[in-house]
């Protein structure tokens, strides 16, 4: 990934909280020379480690029962940028739109669990995560369902693990910009709902 310095994230717990908030990944994976792109909700365990599920129709988990090298992509709120949202333009009209965005690659090995236990795990883990988050006190939880209903849903899943070898990750908001551009950015996010956004602008302020 193109990442200038001013633009590079190094601070481990930042892009774990992405990760938190934006759990969807693009996972790119290398198999005989092919790339093969999936989207797939992850949730971190610890800090070297990403644990999710597939499809078993999904043939990812076949390609090679060693695992496969691959790449997984975090992404959070994006905006296109108009010169028109900076106030220094009236003055040398030398401005071009560009795009702001914040995104983390995760750069390792994916691997493959058939067992009940490696199931079971992922799919309690992110269901418990999200809906205390989107639910609270009326979360649904595994054993609201059948046993026998929910044994044959994990029958029709693989477990994966995901695990980290290098981080990466790249906040591209406004930092480059003077002062009055940038708060000027970051109020257009505001107003237009681009809350995450406004305040990863806020804590760039602050460093």
């Amino acid at each position: 990934m193109f990442n200038p310095p001013h633009f590079e994230e190094t601070d481990r717990e930042a892009m774990a909280a992405l990760i938190d908030a934006f759990p969807l990944a693009t996972l790119v994976c290398q198999y005989e020379g092919e790339l093969i792109v999936n989207h797939i909700p992850f949730l971190m365990r610890g800090e070297d480690q990403l644990i999710g599920h597939i499809a078993k129709a999904n043939q990812l988990h076949v390609y090679d029962a060693e695992g496969l090298d691959a790449v997984a992509i975090f992404r959070a709120e994006d905006a296109y940028i108009s010169p028109n949202l900076y106030p220094t333009k009236q003055q040398t009209h030398r401005h071009v739109p560009t795009w702001n965005y914040q995104v983390v690659h995760l750069h390792g090995r994916v691997q493959f669990d058939h067992g009940d236990k490696a199931k079971r795990a992922a799919v309690g883990q992110l269901t418990k995560q999200q809906e205390r988050r989107h639910n609270g006190d009326q979360e649904w939880k595994m054993s609201d369902a059948p046993q026998d209903y929910m044994t044959v849903m994990l029958d029709n899943i693989v477990a994966l693990s995901f695990s980290i070898e290098r981080y990466e990750a790249k906040n591209k908001i406004s930092q480059n910009r003077e002062a009055v551009d940038f708060d000027a950015v970051q109020e257009a996010m505001t107003v237009s709902g681009k809350t995450h956004l406004a305040k990863a602008m806020t804590k760039v302020q602050k460093k």
